[in-house]
């Protein structure tokens, strides 16, 4: 029989539901922030930034940043926050589906004016008509097949100025057992204690992530495995 971490994963996740509302989605978003700062997880995405900035051919000064799958809204923060101590004019868009996962992170991120949202699908005609530098993407890009991957990656090449930044998980067998065990330890979510091991399931092997790549017009880009299981992947436009 095949490990089950040898392909990915089409099994959906409690969080699909883009009906879920009312404490459920309240406290699976509280508890996903509390798991991601202290597995260190989102640093990924704040030395993505880094990078992306750094290696751009100008210096930046304004930046406009989307943030896609933004759930509750705090890798907003941070990267509002990143963008403060580097003294940068920047403005951040939280896109989610889901109308009432907005209306949490509108509240969560209430004392950083630079953040908005936006609840439309990214498939949407509304969300193509968008432009902006840099698009980052945490813990996000698992919900969707390769193929459709390939065809946003294209679609978000059209759309940005400067580049892209994603921060997803990697299929192993270590991080399966972990997350599992641990929020079956802390978690008082259904959804958290569900989604954790599935989105590892969904998640990716290297190999699967320069596939999807060579589907797409991106040329420039790098692929770097982080801690708490992460693959970071920089693209410069």
């Amino acid at each position: 029989m095949a490990s089950k971490f040898a392909s990915r994963s089409n099994e959906a996740e409690l969080m699909d539901d883009l009906e879920s509302s009312g404490e459920v989605i309240d406290q699976t978003l509280r508890e996903l922030e509390v798991i991601n700062k202290w597995l260190g997880g989102n640093q990924v995405t704040i030395s993505g930034l880094n990078r992306l900035v750094t290696n751009a051919a100008l210096p930046i000064r304004k930046l406009k940043i989307v943030d896609l799958g933004c759930g509750g809204g705090d890798m907003l923060k941070l990267i509002a926050r990143w963008g403060r101590k580097k003294k940068l004019d920047i403005e951040l868009i939280g896109i989610d589906a889901n109308p009432n996962i907005v209306a949490f992170a509108e509240k969560n991120t209430r004392e950083y004016p630079e953040i908005s949202y936006k609840a439309i699908n990214i498939f949407s005609d509304e969300f193509k008509a968008l432009s902006f530098d840099v698009v980052t993407s945490t813990l996000f890009t698992h919900h969707f097949t390769n193929e459709q991957l390939a065809a946003l990656f294209g679609q978000l090449r059209m759309q940005a100025s400067l580049g892209m930044v994603i921060n997803d998980l990697h299929r192993h067998w270590f991080a399966y057992h972990s997350i599992k065990m641990l929020t079956a330890a802390f978690s008082r979510s259904e959804m958290v204690r569900n989604d954790a091991a599935v989105s590892v399931l969904r998640s990716f092997h290297q190999s699967e992530i320069e596939s999807i790549m060579k589907k797409t017009s991106i040329e420039n880009y790098s692929i770097r495995w982080m801690w708490a299981f992460r693959w970071q992947i920089v693209c410069w436009f």
